[in-house]
């Protein structure tokens, strides 16, 4: 199974959980599914997806990161 991890930070936590959830549909639509958020220190927010299409994911990080979504990612595998 492969999953994607994201990172990053959110200074109202409810704000940006809002506007995460609104772009359900678009992530669902870039064959992911989410698996867990945390909160980390300060304002560091995770998250941690299943992927089903590593290319439609990819393409989703790309058009996040062209909206200025400061974000680090990670592809990860099951080992």
């Amino acid at each position: 199974m492969q999953q994607l991890l994201i990172q990053t930070a959110a200074a109202d936590y409810a704000a940006w959980k809002s506007a995460f959830d609104a772009e359900a549909e678009g992530i669902s639509n870039a064959g992911l599914s989410t698996l867990q958020i945390w909160q980390g220190e300060g304002a560091a927010v995770l998250v941690l997806f299943e992927v089903h299409n590593h290319a439609r994911a990819k393409d989703w990080l790309a058009t996040q990161a062209a909206f200025g979504a400061g974000m680090n990612a990670q592809f990860l595998q099951t080992a």
